[in-house]
């Protein structure tokens, strides 16, 4: 049995981590679920239950490794999504303060295309 964490399982765990998270937050915190409601989209109370179950279980299927190549896809959307909806309005506030509030989202997109191009379809 081999245990040894390379690169990719430790990227995986910690995209696996992220998401899943986020997912069960935007379940479980009413504040979070209102200001996901409060950006603006079509059908905000369907698009927040799509988004729950693609990133819990997205992430579900990073984490055992079966389809990453197919999870990844939605996460790429949902965090490209998220950096035009909530991250390039603070542009106004600076570059240094939109940096700072985008880092997890940049950093996220970047991980997610790493695991796109290194699994297999």
């Amino acid at each position: 049995m081999n245990t040894s964490f390379t690169s990719d399982k430790l990227i995986r765990y910690a995209v696996a981590y992220v998401f899943i998270t986020s997912g069960l937050m935007k379940l479980v915190s009413a504040e979070l679920a209102n200001g996901f409601m409060s950006l603006g989209l079509p059908y905000p109370q369907i698009m927040l239950k799509i988004v729950i179950l693609l990133e819990i279980g997205c992430g579900i299927l990073i984490l055992v490794n079966k389809a990453v190549k197919d999870a990844v896809i939605p996460l790429i959307a949902i965090m490209i999504t998220a950096l035009l909806l909530t991250k390039i309005p603070t542009l106004h506030t600076g570059f240094v303060q939109f940096a700072f509030n985008a880092r997890l989202d940049i950093v996220m997109l970047v991980l997610l295309i790493i695991l796109y191009k290194r699994y297999p379809k």
